[in-house]
């Protein structure tokens, strides 16, 4: 990533430290996640029912929630060969699994979200807040917008959806920052590509289109100061990533 910088470094912990906190998406990562449940925190108490998590990975929520969020049905939507591998090693670990967990696998670009929800314990007049951390830029264009369709279909109004998302400059060389081209570049050689972004400033109405209404869009700069602003230890947020929230009309 950066053969100068590790030439200075000849302590592996300290190689390692650096390299997390400098080039790996790290700070998105954590950003993203705290911002997620701040917002979550921030509507539970106006009638919120069911928590969605899409492309939920490893995510841990259903085991750290508040009391107050313990109440709430959560439904963890992932890719099946994800699934299996979280949920041999959750029984490996030996982790009780909370009552209020359901498990459903879905392909994003093969499966409707919409028809997996309706045919599982999801309650389509029920209040539900979906997070989707991740995975936009995975997929195709049309295959997001389906699927934010697909949650103006069944949640009902005032529910919430928090997305993030890499800007069109991201997949400019001439624009893009450098880590985030080194990304782009490690990913495609893992069979991995990054495929989508959005114009931050068309995003709104993108979403207006599809019955969202856009409360929040958060750029880099605006995440770099409400997470990152004074810290000296090389975190600092990644440039073209935004994190956005929406509400269905």
């Amino acid at each position: 990533m950066d053969p100068e910088k590790a030439a200075l470094l000849n302590d592996h912990k300290k190689s390692l430290d650096w390299m997390m906190h400098s080039w790996v998406a790290t700070p998105l990562v954590v950003s993203r996640a705290r911002y997620t449940e701040d917002i979550l925190l921030k509507v539970v108490h106006h009638g919120l029912d069911q928590y969605v998590i899409l492309g939920a990975g490893i995510d841990t929520f259903p085991f750290r929630g508040s009391n107050i969020l313990k109440k709430l049905k959560i439904f963890e939507i992932d890719h099946p060969a994800t699934q299996a591998f979280k949920c041999n090693r959750l029984a490996e670990l030996g982790w009780k699994l909370p009552p209020q967990l359901n498990f459903i696998p879905l392909d994003f670009t093969k499966d409707s979200l919409e028809i997996v929800l309706k045919n599982s314990s999801y309650v389509t007049q029920d209040l539900s807040f979906f997070s989707w951390l991740g995975v936009t830029y995975y997929l195709s264009r049309d295959v997001v917008f389906d699927t934010m369709q697909n949650i103006t279909n069944i949640a009902p109004p005032g529910s919430s959806i928090i997305f993030d998302y890499f800007d069109t400059d991201a997949y400019v060389p001439e624009k893009a920052s450098e880590r985030v081209l080194k990304q782009i570049e490690f990913l495609s050689s893992q069979n991995e590509p990054l495929k989508t972004g959005f114009e931050p400033s068309k995003l709104g109405v993108e979403l207006e289109n599809i019955g969202l209404h856009l409360c929040e869009n958060l750029s880099p700069s605006d995440i770099q100061k409400r997470y990152f602003q004074g810290r000296t230890d090389g975190l600092h947020a990644w440039e073209h990533a935004h994190i956005a929230w929406a509400v269905v009309n």
